[in-house]
């Protein structure tokens, strides 16, 4: 997995904003499991992290969920 950018988490904050305006459940399925993907890499890189590897996993149950529900 590659490092996560700061242009990556800000351009995924923009997104999430722009979301919240006008979405549909394939969107925010789609989006949630980038987020997922995001926050996997960001707890692959700090190992040890307990808590940044309990978000990623429930961000990918959560991402998952909506895949399996669309």
């Amino acid at each position: 997995m590659s490092r996560p950018s700061i242009a990556e988490v800000s351009a995924l904050i923009a997104d999430l904003a722009a979301l919240c305006q006008n979405r549909t459940s394939a969107e925010y399925a789609a989006l949630m499991a980038r987020k997922a993907d995001l926050l996997e890499r960001i707890a692959t890189h700090t190992p040890g992290d307990a808590e940044a590897a309990e978000v990623a996993r429930l961000a990918r149950e959560r991402a998952d969920s909506l895949k399996s529900a669309g």
